[in-house]
């Protein structure tokens, strides 16, 4: 299944700081996500998601693609 260009694909980030969880939902593009096994490694190592935001995985405790939670 081929996607369009510029598809993104929502992405729910769970963070942990001092006992209280604060959860931000950002837009990865379909064609970065499908080179990657885990989800993990597209957040810490692909360049195009990193020039855009940090990632504080110290206080990650979750990420998951939205609509795929099973």
């Amino acid at each position: 299944m081929s996607e369009a260009p510029g598809h993104t694909v929502p992405v729910r980030l769970v963070f942990a700081d001092q006992g209280t969880f604060h959860a931000e939902t950002v837009h990865v593009q379909q064609s970065v996500l499908s080179r990657y096994d885990r989800l993990i490694d597209l957040l810490r190592e692909e360049e195009s998601v990193t020039q855009h935001m940090y990632l504080d995985m110290q206080r990650l405790v979750s990420a998951y693609v939205v609509g795929d939670e099973h």
